[in-house]
């Protein structure tokens, strides 16, 4: 197969050092045009990222001398990049809207892991193995904005996919939720580089995370499950969630502590093992390359699932559940991890890519 030429809006950042991480080999993109601020543009990729390159791997020999472009300079997109990967860091989500809107305009997707058209109705919201139709979306986005080929399509907060996918399955499976208490644990990595000092999170837990992340998590699974309607999304609020979200010294992984009460008919604990165990959804049914072969990994062991062991489970694609009993409150609990630069971020956003493509949107 030949391969789609991308582009990456923000390739200096973290999560644009993640999609270049994490595109490596990839057997349908390959990457050739890097974007960033204007301090960076005109620059080798290797003289603009310097020491601020913080992957496990070196930058690739490819992309060393590969010169990064202003991402505002929208008339320097090179004419052979099929869609980008917007990672792109501003002072004001209205700033990052712009930006993307101006991608899309010029007749690029723009597959963005940025939170600024996250609530936007006719921009879907997607989590492959959840609402992988909501692509039927980017019609109604094409008619509403006069864009021809250009598009947005946008991934979730990191924090919601460490629990979502499995209240979907149950959901699917025909027992309705009701409601959701959660308390997040998120990762250090999520606040970004060089992120939260040393000397507020060693021997600590900060019992607040900025930007809005409590509300992110509780309001984004609404649009998710939502259905689509005539000028977008329409929000489904049948789920009441109520989230405390807390930042730990863990490098990677977002863990959710899950109470669950169930609107009628409750299943037993051997059944909602057993919906975990069986799901799988069209990502899977398509082989995607970045797709989960399990999506939702069930873990037996009283002490699991936990982020140093689990978080790479399925190229860190899976979402890891543990430690079902029963709520002396609600009705069931669960502890739920996913790694949140992989799932939560990048690869999440390249799934949706892959997605994408099987279905004719990019090529």
């Amino acid at each position: 197969m030949e391969k789609i030429n991308i582009g990456i809006l923000g390739a200096t950042g973290i999560i644009g050092q993640n999609y270049i991480k994490l595109l490596q080999d990839h057997p349908w993109f390959q990457i050739t045009d890097l974007a960033a601020s204007l301090q960076s543009a005109g620059k080798s990729f290797i003289e603009a990222v310097k020491h601020k390159w913080q992957m496990s791997i070196p930058i690739p020999e490819e992309l060393k001398n590969l010169i990064v472009r202003d991402v505002k300079d929208f008339d320097s997109i090179p004419e052979n990049v099929s869609f980008v990967f917007s990672a792109i860091n501003m002072p004001s989500k209205e700033q990052v809207k712009e930006v993307e809107l101006r991608y899309a305009k010029n007749e690029i997707p723009v597959v963005s892991n940025n939170s600024a058209h996250r609530m936007t109705s006719d921009v879907p919201m997607i989590i492959g193995e959840i609402n992988h139709s909501h692509v039927n979306v980017i019609p109604i986005q094409k008619k509403n904005r006069e864009f021809n080929k250009g598009f947005i399509v946008v991934k979730p907060n990191c924090t919601v996919q460490s629990y979502l996918t499995p209240i979907y399955a149950l959901e699917k499976a025909g027992y309705k939720i009701e409601k959701l208490i959660i308390t997040t644990l998120n990762a250090l990595s999520g606040a970004g580089y060089p992120g939260v000092a040393s000397l507020d999170i060693i021997d600590n837990i900060i019992p607040y995370v900025g930007d809005g992340e409590e509300e992110k998590t509780e309001i984004e699974p609404h649009k998710i499950l939502g259905k689509i309607g005539d000028n977008g999304i329409i929000n489904n609020d049948s789920i009441k969630i109520s989230v405390t979200s807390t930042r730990v010294p863990i490098v990677d992984g977002h863990t959710a502590c899950v109470s669950v009460k169930f609107r009628d008919q409750i299943p037993s604990k051997d059944e909602i093992i057993r919906i975990w165990n069986e799901f799988k959804s069209l990502p899977q049914e398509l082989d995607l390359p970045f797709a989960p072969k399990q999506p939702i990994i069930f873990l037996e062991n009283i002490d699991r699932p936990q982020p140093r062991k689990d978080r790479d489970n399925d190229k860190g694609m899976a979402i890891s559940v543990g430690r079902l009993r029963k709520d002396s409150i609600f009705d069931y609990k669960f502890i739920g991890l996913s790694h949140n630069t992989i799932r939560g971020a990048a690869g999440g956003a390249i799934l949706n890519a892959e997605l994408l493509k099987s279905q004719g949107f990019i090529s």
